[in-house]
């Protein structure tokens, strides 16, 4: 990937929560391109109809197809799984976390969370993936 394109990075969100759906809107929008499906079936169809997000944020818990296994579905993916997943989850227990993480999810965020540390820990995860550069002061 060239680092030095302009194109805005692009997110999947997979959120089934209306209201979460608009505050990562809200947060993400004037950033990102931001595709909001509600749960991981969509996330999957939204992939193999040839779209390919920059990142992708997940619920943990979401109809038909929940984020553990749509992690271990695009990591299983040679097309798709070099595409860094963020899970977001209100569910605290390290058990959860460690199982996402171990599953190939890059970091894992707790609900309720900070936005700003939210959009940090996105840029971290693009910066990481080659997708973002560090802006020079």
């Amino acid at each position: 990937m060239n680092l030095s394109d302009n194109r805005p990075r692009s997110i999947l969100v997979v959120e089934d929560d209306v209201f979460m759906q608009a505050i990562l809107e809200e947060i993400l929008g004037s950033q990102y391109l931001t595709k909001i499906v509600s749960n991981g079936m969509d996330g999957l169809a939204y992939l193999q109809n040839g779209n390919m997000p920059d990142l992708i944020i997940a619920d943990l818990n979401t109809p038909k197809l929940g984020g553990l296994q749509l992690i271990e579905q695009v990591k299983s993916s040679d097309f798709f799984n070099s595409i860094p997943i963020i899970i977001l989850s209100g569910e605290e227990s390290s058990e959860k976390r460690i199982r996402c993480l171990d599953s190939g999810a890059d970091d894992y965020v707790v609900k309720p969370f900070n936005p700003a540390e939210l959009k940090a820990r996105i840029r971290v995860v693009l910066r990481r993936m080659g997708k973002l550069t560090v802006a020079k002061t």
